[in-house]
């Protein structure tokens, strides 16, 4: 399956549901070039998976909600759930071994983690 580009408008819709991985990146970054093609061959490994590029240049708003200090940043999120966000280029393999883990997670005990922590996590797609 291809990347899908991510915008303020359809953000909501393609992370309320499902894995979704998000690459923030900018056309300038050398190491966002870099690890372009690993996140398009891991978009082709994993068809179920939604991948999305979120250019930060053109969704400055997006960037700052999420407070995205370098670039590549990568936010992985299911059912709607921010559950990591790592800085920087990650190989083929350790992409891999990210959706492995998300799709073991038990999300209702992420959602119960998160709301004995006081609600972070759950829900924080909802405050963009």
């Amino acid at each position: 399956m291809a990347t899908r580009t991510i915008t303020t408008k359809n953000f909501h819709t393609t992370v309320d549901k499902g894995i979704v991985l998000l690459d923030f990146w900018a056309s300038w970054c050398g190491p966002c070039r870099a690890f372009a093609p690993v996140f398009e061959a891991a978009a082709v490994r994993h068809p179920d998976v939604v991948f999305g590029k979120v250019n930060t240049e053109t969704e400055q708003a997006l960037a700052a909600a999420f407070k995205v200090q370098a670039i590549p940043t990568l936010m992985v999120f299911r059912d709607g759930v921010l559950l990591t966000k790592q800085a920087g280029v990650l190989p083929g393999p350790a992409l891999d071994e990210v959706i492995r883990k998300v799709r073991a997670l038990d999300m209702n005990e992420v959602r119960r983690n998160a709301q004995r922590q006081g609600g972070a996590g759950a829900g924080a797609a909802r405050s963009v």
